[in-house]
This record gives C-alpha cells, sequence and structure tokens, in this order.
C-alpha cells in the first residue's frame, strides 16, 4: 500500500477570512477617500455659498432699509408741503377778504371824497351867490341859483353848523327868496 500523498487543494490564505464589505479590498479604499473628499469638498461649497447668499441679502436688506428710510423722508417732506400748501391757501383767502375789504374801504373813501368835493362845490357856488348879490347882480345870482338846481347843490349844503351862525341851507333859502324879490 502505498500510500500516495493526499493532495489537498490550494485555496488562497484569504479565502478562509470571510469578506465583510467591498470597500475591504484593496483596490476600493482610495475610491471611497475620493468619495469622503467629493463630498467634503460640495459641503465646504455649500456652506460658503450660504455665506455668500447671506451677506449679499445683509447687503440687500441694508439697501432695502436705506430705500424704506428714505421713502419716509420723502414722505414726510411731502406732508410739510401739503401743510405749506394748505397754510398757502389759507392765507390767499385771508388775502382775498382783506383785498376786499381795502376794496370797500377805497370806494367809500373815493364816494365821502366825492360827496365833500360835491359839498364843498355846493358851498363855493353859495359863497359866488353871495358875492353876487352883495355886488348887487341879481341876474347873476338868478343864474348861479339855477346852476344850483341843476346840479343838485342845494341838497348838499350843511344843515346844522353850529350856534350862533346860519346854516348854508338856510342861507341859501333866503338870498333865492331875496333874488326872487328882485328880478
Amino acid at each position: 500500500m502505498s500510500q500516495e500523498p493526499e493532495i489537498k487543494p490550494t485555496v488562497p490564505e484569504t479565502a478562509d477570512k470571510p469578506q465583510t464589505s467591498p470597500a475591504d479590498k484593496p483596490g476600493k479604499k482610495p475610491v471611497v477617500v475620493y468619495i469622503m473628499i467629493l463630498f467634503i469638498a460640495a459641503f465646504l461649497l455649500m456652506a460658503l455659498s450660504f455665506f455668500m447668499h447671506q451677506r449679499s441679502n445683509s447687503e440687500v436688506l441694508g439697501e432695502l432699509q436705506n430705500s424704506v428710510t428714505t421713502m419716509q423722508e420723502v414722505q414726510r417732506e411731502q406732508e410739510k408741503i401739503m401743510e405749506l400748501q394748505e397754510e398757502l391757501a389759507s392765507m390767499q383767502e385771508e388775502l382775498t377778504a382783506l383785498q376786499e375789504e381795502a376794496d370797500q374801504q377805497q370806494s367809500a373813501a373815493q364816494a365821502q371824497q366825492e360827496a365833500d368835493a360835491a359839498a364843498m362845490e355846493a358851498l363855493t357856488s353859495l359863497y359866488r351867490l353871495q358875492q353876487e348879490y352883495s355886488a348887487r347882480h341879481y341876474e347873476s345870482c338868478q343864474e348861479i341859483i339855477e346852476e344850483m338846481e341843476r346840479s343838485g347843490a342845494p341838497s348838499l349844503l350843511p344843515q346844522d353848523v353850529g350856534s350862533g351862525i346860519t346854516p348854508p341851507d338856510e342861507r341859501y333859502q333866503e338870498l333865492k327868496a331875496a333874488v326872487e324879490d328882485h328880478l
């Protein structure tokens, strides 16, 4: 009996160890590290992008806040302008009222001045009548009386001037009667 040596099939030593994952393979480890580096780089890029957006957003918010502040200032200025316009309108109304009052006063003063001038003219005519009567020019007196009657001067003569003085309207009536008696 010859014993032949038993031949066992040769199996590599790694065959006895159970394989737990594909990453345990010697060729796969660099790929995992590479993927992790890529994930870390992507995460860092995302964080950088987030911070850049935050900074950009804060700048935009600052600009918006400046715009809001500017708009509030413009609104305040517009309110001031509206108040000034209302005040101007009020002042213009007041000015118009004062101008109307001044016009009325001026018209009254002008009417009074015209009345005074007419009264002065009537008194002047009375004076001329007296002078002509004193000079015994009765025909001239009659002309003056007719002229005074046409212009309405006798009604403009003062009726009361004080004590001891004959009022001008009375004096006119006396002279008129005296002239009619002489003609």
